[in-house]
């Protein structure tokens, strides 16, 4: 049996029709070669589908079977190419993007990821929360698509583009003299307590922080060490210290402390896109990396 997609669109013309005049006009060709493709196409069946004389055409049971069957493969085989085309041209398919916690505080981010779901609705947006380091194997792996963090060493298998310079700000009790400050400097935080991350847990503000820290000769007496930045925020609300994380956080308002800009100029923290250096980025990748930089440059 040797039926093609053609010989369907030919016979659903005649059958919507049934009138092989009609129907050839409606498919831009001559009535003898539509009439010759149908009775070749009862042969391959092995039915007679039309029931035909001088001045009618009708369907028979068979061939009101072959047309139910014919509308629903061409349906399927156009639906087919259209989710096809789609995923080529980034809009449906899957978006793989690992962030860290920081990443959907900065408005830019949390308005490409709304924007970005409201657009391509066929698109299955999936996102994960992680570290800097927890991002960088699937990144290399191509089990990330896209990566979103802070400033890091990075191996040879992965490239970035810095989206977003962020300022730094200091977290300090209300109850500290220092909160009553409308700036303060490195060196005034790095004699109080510290509240800060745990080296190993692996968040690109340690190495980014502590390292501009050390640029100016400072080192901080670390007295609580914990694994995400919500538990600094809580820890410099009980009054345990002070610390410092990007600006994007100072959504968090408690009572207990205080948002205080660092008059350092280089107190400043990048966010980053990341992706991998040996895998193809897809169209939707694409679409994403382009529309966040849109969306920073008109915050």
């Amino acid at each position: 049996m040797n039926i093609e997609l053609r010989h369907l669109r030919y016979f659903v013309a005649v059958a919507e029709e049934l009138h092989f005049g009609r129907a050839a006009a409606r498919l831009n060709m001559s009535q003898p070669p539509l009439s010759q493709q149908i009775q070749m196409l009862e042969q391959q069946v092995g039915a007679r589908l039309l029931a035909r004389t001088n001045r009618s055409v009708a369907l028979t049971a068979a061939g009101k079977q072959f047309l139910a069957d014919s509308r629903q493969i061409l349906g399927l085989v156009n639906d087919a190419a259209a989710r096809a085309e789609r995923l080529h041209q980034g809009e449906a398919g899957e978006l793989r993007i690992g962030f860290t916690s920081s990443a959907p505080f900065i408005r830019a981010v949390s308005d490409t990821l709304s924007l970005f779901r409201q657009k391509y609705p066929d698109m299955h947006l999936q996102t994960r929360e992680m570290n800097t380091r927890e991002q960088l194997a699937p990144l290399s792996e191509g089990a990330l698509d896209l990566g979103l963090m802070r400033n890091t060493l990075l191996p040879e298998s992965l490239h970035y583009e810095v989206i977003l310079h962020e300022p730094l700000m200091a977290m300090i009790p209300r109850v500290y003299p220092l909160a009553q400050k409308p700036v303060v400097t490195l060196a005034e935080l790095a004699k109080e307590p510290f509240v800060f991350f745990d080296p190993h847990v692996g968040t690109g503000l340690y190495d980014d922080i502590l390292g501009m820290m050390r640029r100016y000769q400072l080192s901080p007496v670390i007295t609580q060490e914990v694994g995400e930045a919500m538990t600094i925020i809580g820890l410099v609300a009980a009054g345990l210290g002070v610390s410092i994380l990007p600006a994007s956080f100072k959504k968090v308002q408690l009572n207990e402390m205080c948002w205080v800009p660092i008059a350092e100029e280089d107190a400043v923290s990048e966010m980053w896109l990341v992706w991998s250096a040996h895998h193809e980025q897809s169209q939707a990748a694409r679409r994403f990396r382009q529309q966040l930089i849109q969306a920073v440059r008109g915050a």
